[in-house]
């Protein structure tokens, strides 16, 4: 119960947006992480089946991690952009 009371003084001391932008820029890092993390494990598991196409399976696995990395970061900044407002 102390976690809860923590967050509604933080909630009434920052305001609720700006509070949510920050756990938004929290999640949008975590779920970034997570993503690539599957992504490079699941690219481990398909050259172990098939190195002979590891060069094509690297380059998609390295667009596939700019392309999250990009997304995450676009929602960093529009949570820290609602925070500064």
């Amino acid at each position: 119960m102390s976690v809860f009371t923590t967050l509604m003084q933080a909630a009434t001391n920052l305001g609720i947006g700006q509070m949510g932008a920050g756990i938004g820029a929290g999640l949008a890092a975590i779920g970034a992480g997570l993503g690539i993390g599957n992504i490079g494990r699941d690219a481990m598991s398909a050259i172990a089946r098939q190195p002979e196409v590891s060069g094509d399976i690297r380059t998609n696995m390295i667009l596939a991690a700019a392309l999250i990395e990009g997304v995450a970061l676009f929602a960093i900044v529009v949570c820290l952009l609602i925070a500064i407002a």
